[in-house]
């Protein structure tokens, strides 16, 4: 009998004495396990290559799996009814994904946990062709998952195969084993897939969260519906067991770049990226989180929004001029129904057009986190692409080429730490609870104006307020609650350098104004630099 630790993923293998000349098309496996608890779950297998097929399975139950398979060909006796047993033992390290278990949306709709109850904060990394053989395995793989792990990132998203910014059998997407199908699209090549799950069982590893991006929207009319949820079941089969965000597409709506029937193309794909994304949730016995990457807002990409478990957006790429998009777009799905986990998963890479540096990769995350997001995905212009140091990445097929800094480079770019040092603070509090309050605050930020202060919190537990830039006007701290004392301190966004104020005293009406120590100099603030700052208020009960 197997032995597994909870969450952890453990594999079956299953070969044919039957040679089928085209196992991929011909046989579907499927294997039927029964828990300690007497449910049954069907999980799918994949196809690994001539005539095997394998199974992957993980659960946080303790106790004896039994197994059984199910084959399409129930004649053949070493694929059809083949049964086993799997003991399930309590996992006792420190990982978060293999003691926490995999995510799942909160009670709240509002943001994600795991299974077993646990906050997950969300700060991704942008990855889109991490599976391709320009970032090496494992040299260059496992060094920039030890960065983003050591500053705090827990999910990274990651194309699986089909690429954006390519047309299809672009070499630049191939890997160690070649292209992710066969030319024509016949069947899937699984040893370009036995190549991606290094990198992904890595990635978990490691405690990041795969946010698997099952192709580029626009290779849906390539392949078609009915090859798309082949190549989603493969997905589901190899990588379900693990702790996953199912993204269904990328751009789900958005045409080939260089079509000549968009409009139709747009239809088409929002048609059928909702039917495969209902097939995914059929299919995945484990439930993970579906989501679609847009153009936009993920509402906008699906025909059924009872589908989706996340509202995933993209807000643009113009440094502070896509500021006001971003909190426009966060307010709104936030207010919207369904009520939805909110998360901008792509604005503004890092030194794309030489731009975006990391003060507006600040102002993204914290204005992002303070409006009400339960996350947020950064992203380094060079990493999502693997520009290399030896060759860019090169041009998209517009012509045009999104620059050429080197992931070697781009990842050590600051804002991917500063970001980091954001959620490390909000993590102190029950940042989950938090609500966006603009009122707390005066000034504060309008549709007039982006750029004035955002505040969020716990009521009579923790003020946060976020300054997107320098303020030189008075900062009043609104409506603070009777019986609470607050202390208070600056944050420092680009460093972690904390600078406490001392005790936050409001008057009678629950107003505290922030001004200098100094009675006797500007009255305005005791803001230290010229920049973006944070401001704290951590509440506890007073004493008499």
């Amino acid at each position: 009998m197997k032995v597994v630790a909870q969450n952890h993923a453990t594999e079956w293998s299953f070969t044919s004495g039957r040679a089928y000349s085209d196992p991929f098309n011909e046989i579907a496996l499927d294997v039927l396990i029964t828990g300690p608890d007497g449910r049954e779950q069907v999980v799918p297998a994949f196809w690994a290559g001539e005539q095997t097929w394998r199974v992957r399975y993980a659960s946080p139950e303790v106790g004896v799996h039994r197994c059984r398979t199910a084959c399409s060909d129930a004649g053949n006796a070493d694929l059809h009814g083949q049964e086993g047993a799997l003991e399930v033992i309590p996992y006792t390290g420190q990982q978060a994904l293999a003691s926490h278990g995999r995510l799942r949306v909160a009670a709240d709709r509002r943001h994600l946990e795991h299974v077993d109850g646990t906050p997950f904060f969300w700060l991704g990394d942008t990855w889109w062709m991490g599976l391709c053989r320009r970032l090496s395995w494992p040299g260059d793989f496992r060094t920039l998952t030890a960065d983003r792990v050591a500053k705090g990132f827990t999910l990274i998203q990651i194309v699986a195969g089909l690429y954006p910014d390519m047309p299809a059998f672009d070499e630049r997407g191939a890997n160690e084993a070649g292209f992710p199908w066969e030319r024509g699209y016949p069947r899937i090549n699984p040893h370009y897939f036995d190549m991606a799950d290094l990198r992904l069982h890595w990635l978990v590893r490691s405690g990041l969260v795969p946010f698997i991006v099952g192709a580029w929207g626009y290779h849906l009319p390539w392949l078609g519906v009915d090859k798309m949820k082949q190549h989603w079941r493969n997905l589901v089969a190899r990588y379900g067991a693990y702790p996953v965000v199912w993204c269904i597409a990328g751009e789900g709506t958005m045409p080939y770049y260089l079509s000549e029937t968009k409009e139709a193309d747009a239809e088409i794909q929002k048609q059928g990226w909702t039917e495969i994304m209902a097939y995914v949730r059929d299919l995945d016995p484990y439930h993970n989180p579906v989501t679609i990457h847009p153009g936009g807002s993920a509402r906008e990409q699906v025909a059924d929004l009872d589908l989706l478990d996340i509202d995933i957006l993209q807000t643009g790429h113009s440094g502070y001029d896509s500021m006001p998009n971003t909190v426009e777009r966060i307010t709104q799905s936030v207010a919207a129904e369904p009520t939805l986990p909110v998360i901008d998963s792509e604005v503004c890479y890092e030194g794309i057009g030489d731009a975006s540096r990391q003060q507006v990769q600040r102002n993204a995350f914290w204005m992002s986190m303070l409006s009400g997001a339960c996350g947020h995905t950064y992203g380094a212009n060079g990493i999502w692409q693997v520009n290399t140091m030896e060759k860019p990445y090169g041009p998209s097929p517009h012509g045009m080429a999104w620059g050429n800094t080197p992931w070697e480079e781009a990842y050590q770019l600051p804002g991917s730490a500063q970001v980091a040092l954001g959620k490390k603070l909000l993590e102190r509090y029950e940042w989950w609870r938090f609500e966006s309050h603009p009122e707390w605050v005066e000034p504060h930020w309008t549709q007039e104006n982006y750029f004035q202060p955002f505040a969020a919190g716990i009521p009579g537990k923790v003020v946060v307020i976020y300054l997107p830039k320098f303020l030189w006007a008075q900062l009043v701290v609104k409506g603070l609650q009777p019986g609470v004392a607050y202390r208070a301190f600056l944050f420092n966004p680009a460093n972690g350098e904390e600078r406490p104020i001392g005790m936050a005293e409001p008057d009678a009406n629950g107003d505290w104004v922030l001004q200098s120590e100094d009675p006797s100099g500007p009255r305005y603030h005791i803001l230290p630099l010229y920049q973006d700052w944070v401001v704290v208020l951590d509440g506890f009960p007073r004493t008499i």
